[in-house]
Parts: C-alpha cells; sequence; structure tokens
C-alpha cells in the first residue's frame, strides 16, 4: 500500500479519533488538585507529564525547564505515596489532576495527556516529557524554548524530534548518593556514544533510534526488544494532534519527520534520561509487581529482573557528558541550520 494513498492518510486519521475519543473518555478518571491554568497566557509554552513516586527528581525537572522558559506545568499523578503531589501543589505555576486508575489501560498515561493537551494545548509549544526526561538543544544553556520554537515555527516545522540518552553512574546507581534539585548529570556522568541504529516506520514517518546502554546491558539476546529512544518531545500543539505510541510517534506523521526533511539535516534534541538514580532497584521491584509499565513477553520480564539488581552499567568505552557541543560532535544531536 502507498505510503501516501488515500486509504492509508484516512486509516491514520480514524486512529486519530479512536485516540481522541479514549481521551474525552479518560477525563471521568482525573480528580482536579489545583487549576491554575486561568493564568496560562497566549504563547505560554506548556509542559505535559504523567509521574508517580517523583519526589526526588521534581526539584531539579522543575527548576531545569522553568531555565528553559516553560511558563505552566500541567500534571498528572497517578496514586504517588510519597511527596510528589504535596511539592507540585506547593508550585504557582503547576495545575495539578490526580487519578488511582490503570496506567496501562490509559495508554501508559497518554489517554490522560491527550486530554489535557485538547484542552488547554491548542495553539501552544508543549513539552511532554517523562519526570526522568531532561530536555536539551544546541545552545540550550544560552537560547531558551522561546527562542527555539521561533525558529521553528520560522522554518515551518511543527515540533522537534529527540534522542533519549541514559546517563547513568560508575558501580551500582543504588551505591550513589544523590540530594533533591541537584543536578543529576553529577551523578550520573556517564553514557554510550555509539551501538545505536535506526529502524524506519514508514506509515508514520518515524524513524525509531535503539540501542544504547540498555539494549547493550539488558538485551543483548533480543535486540528488537530494546527500549525504543527517538521521542517527539516538542510540539505546537493542535486539538486534533494525538500521540500514537506514548511520546515516540506522534499523529498527523508531518510530526514524526524531524530527521530528514528534503534531505536536510534537522535540527534534533536529546533527551538525558536519568533513571539510573539511586532507587533504581527498588523502583523496578515495584513496577514489575504493579504490573504497570510496557511489556512484551518474557524480555521485559527479564530486563526488570536485572534493573531490580542496580547493576553497574560502565565500561572502559563508557564516555563522561560534557555538554551539548559534545552529543552534536558525536551525532547524538544535529544543529541543523540553528
Amino acid at each position: 500500500m502507498a505510503l501516501h494513498s488515500p486509504w492509508s492518510r484516512y486509516k491514520l486519521r480514524l486512529r486519530r479519533k479512536r485516540l481522541l475519543w479514549r481521551a474525552f473518555r479518560s477525563r471521568h478518571q482525573l480528580t482536579v488538585r489545583q487549576n491554575r491554568t486561568r493564568r496560562i497566557a497566549s504563547g505560554d509554552i506548556l509542559l505535559f507529564s504523567t509521574m508517580r513516586n517523583e519526589a526526588l527528581r521534581l526539584p531539579h525537572f522543575l527548576a531545569h525547564y522553568r531555565q528553559l522558559g516553560v511558563r505552566h506545568f500541567l500534571i498528572v499523578d497517578n496514586g504517588s505515596t510519597d511527596e510528589t503531589a504535596a511539592i507540585l501543589q506547593a508550585q504557582d505555576d503547576v495545575s495539578l489532576w490526580q487519578t488511582q486508575a490503570s496506567y496501562k489501560t490509559a495508554r501508559f498515561g497518554m489517554d490522560w495527556l491527550t486530554w489535557l493537551l485538547r484542552r488547554y494545548g491548542h495553539g501552544h509549544w508543549t513539552v511532554t516529557v517523562d519526570a526522568d526526561e531532561l530536555l536539551i538543544y544546541p545552545q540550550w544553556d544560552t537560547k531558551d524554548l522561546i527562542a527555539l520554537t521561533q525558529h521553528l515555527a520560522g522554518r515551518g516545522h511543527p515540533s522537534l524530534g529527540a534522542l533519549m540518552l541514559d546517563l547513568y553512574p560508575k558501580g551500582s546507581p543504588d551505591q550513589q548518593s544523590y540530594r533533591p534539585g541537584a543536578n543529576p548529570t553529577d551523578t550520573l556522568p556517564w553514557f554510550d556514544s555509539h551501538g545505536y541504529w535506526c529502524e524506519r516506520r514508514g506509515q508514520h514517518k518515524s524513524v525509531s533510534v535503539l540501542g544504547g546502554v540498555r539494549a547493550r546491558k539488558f538485551f543483548q539476546s533480543d535486540p528488537a526488544f530494546a527500549p525504543v529512544l527517538s521521542k517527539v518531545p516538542l510540539v505546537r500543539w493542535h486539538r486534533s494532534y494525538v500521540y500514537f505510541s506514548s511520546t515516540h510517534v506522534a499523529l498527523p506523521p508531518v510530526l514524526n519527520a524531524h530527521h530528514d526533511l528534503a534531505g536536510q539535516e534537522r535540527l534534533t534534541g536529546v533527551l538525558l534520561h536519568t533513571k539510573f538514580l539511586p532507587g533504581t532497584g527498588a523502583r523496578a521491584k515495584a513496577e514489575k509487581a504493579r504490573g504497570q509499565q510496557y511489556t512484551r513477553g518474557p524480555a521485559h520480564g527479564a530486563y526488570y529482573d536485572a534493573l531490580a539488581q542496580a547493576p553497574d552499567l560502565w565500561t572502559p568505552d563508557s564516555v563522561r557528558f560534557t555538554g551539548w557541543r559534545q552529543l552534536v560532535e558525536l551525532g547524538l544531536m544535529t544543529r541543523g541550520d540553528w
């Protein structure tokens, strides 16, 4: 079937409508705890996230995205048992919803976020990330998201693609120390600089990137089961848009065309992934017991068992993270004409 055939386009539109309907129904699962969305102004950059038990990461997460220029955070707390909700309710720029409903049944939280994106994100540039993802891009330390989105809009680009880059310590994650508010890259200064590959998914105009440390350590015998590392975290949102597969794929397909545009290199970013902070082992055990994370059979069950051991991920080939210039030089993100 041709990629751009009328039938193919019709099926994708139908899929979007079904996902939007799911999101509309899921709104009943959300209880508002703090709604400050009236403070949102035209042109504000908004951040959307579903999280659970992220009190350790929240102080730096909020500070990082405020520095980038996010003006309002719209958060779904999925049954946290730590101080996550209390921290969020104390923030003047946060609107908070809570739910005890199944994360897995809600498409791993995407039904809830799709509803909030449709209700509040229309016409705004929106950042949709997990609590353990810190978006950076070329010149992020001197040019904020306002400058970045103006650049993207000026070139007709409705989104920014990013590679999720796993950071890790030398030694077991659970043997490290970290205090809330500190920069996670001080505790997790290492990453894999090579061992990535791409798989083009024609129907959605997306390129899935796999590999990295988790493929190396946990999926040596089944690399196809390794987590997908490519995401679309920044989008100029329209109420008709949806995320199809977490934030890995968005619809309409034009939102995924960020690796190549008319044969030209296009600006991309990186999501610094802070999954391997202290507490990795306990979190993996808890998440496997809850059964709410994405799994594809025995390979992922073994993955969570291995994570529960909080193994040392460092090798002599590991590279110490020094900043965005390094990632550009390594080809893990690109500058385009930015």
